[in-house]
């Protein structure tokens, strides 16, 4: 394993238990990346921006990559997926969809839309955890992230 730099992981995620299976499995993985949640759309949207409850950057640090579930309550993941690719000093951030949804439509719009990766969330644990392993090993591994000169 590479030595990489430990940067934030934004998990945008509105299930517990989705979220509690992800959280132990990047801990058995021993990921030493800070994980943020946020529970919806909106909540994504104040957290990149810094606003609300978010607005102190010790709270809220820009991540290295984001993990969108698409089927968000208020603003969905479509429009954070939208509305993130649209600015300047977030675009460059990865977004890797994570959502139960196989639909052609969604697969074409979020890569559309700027999306860096799909990703479909098998409901088997053991496929759960080779997909959550994959995504590990590249995204926060292997992969070299745009650097973080906004904060």
């Amino acid at each position: 394993m590479t030595i990489q730099q430990i940067t934030p992981l934004l998990i945008a995620e509105d299930s517990d238990e989705d979220f509690e299976v992800l959280q132990l499995l990047m801990q058995q993985m021993e990921i030493q990346n800070p994980i943020y949640r946020c529970t919806n759309g909106d909540k994504v949207l104040d957290f990149l921006y810094q606003e609300g409850d978010y607005s102190n950057p010790d709270i809220a640090p820009r991540p290295s990559i984001i993990l969108l579930d698409l089927n968000l309550p208020g603003t969905d993941g479509r429009d954070v997926l939208e509305q993130l690719k649209q600015d300047q000093r977030l675009k460059e951030i990865p977004v890797v969809i994570f959502t139960t949804s196989s639909n052609p439509k969604d697969v074409e719009f979020c890569y559309q839309k700027g999306a860096n990766g799909y990703l479909i969330k098998p409901v088997d644990s053991e496929e759960l955890e080779k997909t959550v392993q994959a995504f590990v090993e590249f995204w926060l591994e292997v992969n070299t992230p745009p650097p973080n000169e906004h904060n």
